[in-house]
């Protein structure tokens, strides 16, 4: 029976499952898989519980597979196709239009890419058009930009990220690069080659793992689900318990998967008598060597790769399983005891294949009763196809393992500030002993205990400590240089508060063969909580982390660093003038009380890479222009704008920076949570000195705007003392505020204009009837300007532009320009799309010029 579903007609059985499924306390989780092959890997979702919406290969022998399998749930789900076609493409989307309108799966889970490596395998390296054979990763990049997964995995050869291909927009890149810049806006991206023996997998194989987790999916990163490190398990461990097969042409009574694949009879000989290890070339008898005979001369093969005709080890870890395993010159096919290739069983045992994973309809125990004829003939017609697809899997328990990292991830709820605060006040964290217990007894992971110790932190408001998030951590520790770089390295954070960037950073250098971490921070207290949280972490035994109790602006390093990372205090020295100009008397920057910006100057004095998240206001204020002059002596690599997205409940923008003060290259990456963008742009095109600060998002619609204009024609004033307080609904003079400035006009608004009655107390009166004044709006991306009217002044909202030159003029024209879309936009970009550093000031109010072909 079928049931209409919307417009659908789905099986009634499949609606009621998912409905049930949907309802369960574990939910439905989803996913889709691109160049799916025979899903060997993508099982591991399956064992995980994920529904597999949409399933994709190119040819349907191997879809087949999958079917058998029952990977998909609609049958409309397997779809044979290439995945350049906008046919096939549609399909895809029509299935998540149909889980989405009839199961309310709005948001996918898991999308799997893992596009065929032709051009890019070592193991099978062939002469072609490599750009457009990867075309089919920018396939990949541009369904998963479009479908906007919450995570996502690639899965390739060890030389994908290094080869090229023709990106979106027509350029050849890197694919690393490819996906940085389609995808690095809207996810935190994990990039690394591993060898899977590492990972759980029974077997040798070199892969690169990609792994994005989207940025609104909070204190989740890549790292959280990226396979568990584990022992190799030997080849002994793998197959030991199989059943030895030494007539040519056996098939286990028990197993049909367990079978002698027979070879011409002559080739015994050559490598019956080699040991583990050797190779059939290693046999000091010449007639045991490969050969053939041709008219009657013996010519021998010719030995390309090292392990052709190889015997394996029982006692090591098993070979790389590549797609001609069923002939002995393929590589390191033979068998540690029996003259023959690996059986099918066995390579399913290597590539971690379950037994539950069928390669036909027919039963298991069916195929096992059939004849040895028919047994044979399954065998002839079906094992080229099973080996070679094993050959291209993924091992099934390394997607296992992330898919069941990923459901747990999901199916624990987002661990809020309200419900940290919520666990302060039942467990009463209100003392340095309590808040001590409290982790020492505690099994809530590292990321919830930090948030927790955080809002617990009595002095939090004290020194401007703000809990940073596992996902914007690993943002900034992304940016930070590879592990492979170093055989030592020595890492600094300088307000280490509960060590929030500890996690990443051990999980990015764990590689590395000694590191050593300094934390450092003014509050004894702070180092003590941190060592407890310190405990309750898996620090390998290659990391030395030490403790220092000081002030990280006072204390005397006697050491430089390789990286200097962390959240410095965002506060201002206002009542300790005694230690700001202890502080100043250092800095090149004594135009600001701000700490943060003296520990940056410091931080570039110790570390060969320094990485800081700041307020935003360091790219535009004129308090830091000293700081962003000393700053744009090095190279900045990257800044990460997050707009108000780092500090939840925090009303705040901030950025984050990596400097390189050993390199001179001066090529930067910019990632925007405001418009989820990533890009490149040289150094000095963002940081111009033309302009009085640094410009983001800077671009040639910008430079249109402003090489049509003449800037620099204004100063700004802000008055800072009227209040509500002092004005009246009438009076003698009138107080302008931001709402009654209008283009060109003043704007009357009934219960909203004031008044006073007596300026001359106040700094502002010194514009009053100053009709050549312009009043602009405050804070605002609605810019608009009009002329001081007569007996009137401004309040704080509006800011007073005077002219820089006494002889210069300006228009209503000139005033008009400001109103238009045009300017709106230019002026967005010269505030670099902020939300709270809006502030007109002796900066900002540079953009406010005059059209250079405009009328005086």
């Amino acid at each position: 029976m079928r049931k209409k579903v919307k417009t659908y007609d789905i099986p009634e059985e499949v609606v009621s499952a998912i409905a049930a499924e949907r309802r369960s306390s574990y939910g439905l989780r989803t996913y889709v898989s691109l160049f799916s092959s025979a899903g060997i890997g993508c099982y591991g979702f399956k064992e995980a519980g994920f529904n597999c919406i949409a399933t994709v290969e190119l040819l349907e022998r191997r879809l087949k597979i999958q079917k058998h399998n029952d990977k998909c749930m609609l049958s409309s789900g397997y779809i044979c196709g290439d995945m350049t076609l906008d046919e096939t493409k549609d399909k895809v989307f029509r299935e998540l239009a149909v889980w989405k309108d009839c199961f309310g799966v709005n948001d996918l889970d898991v999308l799997i890419a893992t596009p065929p490596c032709q051009g890019m395998s070592v193991a099978n390296h062939k002469k072609g058009d490599e750009l457009k054979r990867n075309s089919l990763v920018v396939e990949s990049i541009k369904i998963t930009k479009e479908v906007r997964p919450k995570f996502f995995i690639f899965e390739n050869v060890r030389a994908f990220l290094t080869s090229v291909c023709t990106d979106i927009d027509g350029t050849d890149k890197s694919i690393k690069e490819a996906i940085s810049l389609n995808l690095g806006g809207q996810y935190n991206i994990l990039y690394k080659i591993v060898n899977f023996k590492d990972y759980g997998c029974p077997s040798s194989r070199t892969r690169t793992l990609v792994i994005g987790v989207r940025k609104d999916i909070q204190d989740i990163t890549p790292f959280d689900v990226f396979p568990s490190r584990s022992s190799e398990k030997t080849l002994r461990e793998t197959i030991g318990h199989l059943p030895a097969l030494t007539t040519m042409g056996e098939i286990s009574e028990d197993d049909i998967y367990h079978n002698f694949r027979k070879y011409a009879p002559h080739m015994e000989a050559w490598i019956s008598e080699i040991k583990e290890g050797q190779s059939a070339f290693d046999n000091e008898d010449i007639t045991r060597i490969p050969h053939t005979v041709r008219d009657g001369v013996v010519v021998y093969n010719a030995q390309k790769n090292g392990d052709k005709y190889t015997r394996q080890y029982w006692d090591k870890v098993a070979p790389c399983i590549h797609t001609r395993n069923d002939i002995m010159a393929s590589q390191n096919t033979v068998h540690p005891t029996d003259n023959r290739v690996f059986s099918i069983r066995e390579i399913m045992l290597m590539m971690s294949v379950p037994y539950s994973f069928k390669w036909t309809d027919i039963p298991f125990d069916e195929l096992n009763k059939l004849p040895l004829k028919e047994k044979e003939a399954f065998l002839k017609k079906e094992e080229m196809n099973i080996r070679q697809n094993l050959g291209e899997a993924v091992p099934t328990i390394i997607f296992r393992q992330i898919a069941n990292k990923i459901r747990k991830c999901l199916d624990v709820p987002v661990f809020s500030n309200a419900d940290a605060l919520s666990l302060v006040k039942e467990f009463t964290l209100n003392t340095q002993e309590r808040i001590l217990r409290y982790v020492m007894q505690s099994k809530q992971p590292f990321s919830k205990l930090s948030r927790i110790v955080e809002m617990a932190n009595s002095e939090r408001d004290n020194t401007a400590a703000y809990y940073t998030r596992q996902d914007i951590c690993f943002g900034i520790v992304n940016n930070l240089p590879e592990a492979k770089n170093f055989d030592h390295i020595s890492i600094l954070e300088p307000s280490i508060g509960v060590g929030n960037f500890l996690p990443c950073l051990i999980e990015r250098y764990s590689s590395v063969p000694f590191v050593s971490i300094d934390v450092v921070d003014i509050n004894p207290a702070s180092i003590e909580l941190l060592k407890e949280m310190v405990a309750k972490m898996n620090v390998p035994n290659n990391f030395t982390i030490n403790y220092i109790v000081g002030d990280f602006l006072l204390y005397n390093f006697t050491d430089k660093y390789d990286i200097v990372i962390g959240n410095p205090p965002y506060m201002k020295l206002t009542k300790d003038k005694k230690l700001a100009a202890i502080y100043k008397a250092s800095a090149a920057n004594k135009d600001t009380n701000n700490i943060f910006a003296f520990f940056i100057e410091k931080a570039l004095t110790l570390g060969d890479y320094v990485s800081l998240i700041v307020p935003k206001s360091l790219i535009n204020a004129p308090e830091f222009n000293e700081t962003r002059k000393l700053m744009n002596e090095y190279s900045l690599t990257h800044v990460i704008d997050f707009g108000e997205k780092a500090f939840k409940g925090v009303k705040i923008e901030t950025i984050s920076f990596t400097i390189n003060t050993k390199n001179s290259s001066k090529n930067t990456t910019i990632y925007s949570y405001i418009n989820n963008s990533v890009w490149n742009v040289d150094q000095s095109y963002i940081t111009d000195s033309q302009f009085p600060y640094w410009l983001l998002y800077r671009n040639s619609d910008f430079d249109e705007i402003a090489s049509s204009m003449e800037f620099g024609i204004f100063k700004a004033y802000r008055d800072r003392v009227i209040t509500k307080s002092v004005t009246k609904s009438n009076g003698k003079f009138r107080v302008l505020k931001s709402r009654n400035i209008g283009n060109n006009e003043i704007i009357d608004i009934p219960d909203y204009d004031c008044y006073i009655d007596d300026v001359e107390s106040f700094d502002v009166s010194k514009y009053l009837n100053h009709t050549e004044c312009v009043l602009l709006p405050n804070l605002t991306y609605n810019p608009r300007a009009c002329f001081m009217p007569e007996n009137s002044i401004a309040d704080g909202s509006v800011a007073i532009l005077t002219l820089c030159d006494e002889e210069n003029t300006v228009s209503p024209e000139d005033l008009e320009f400001y109103s238009t879309e045009s300017f709106s936009k230019f002026y967005a970009i010269a505030r670099n799309l902020g939300t709270r550093s809006l502030n007109i000031d002796n900066n900002s109010v540079f953009f406010f010029g005059k059209l250079i072909n405009a009328e005086s």
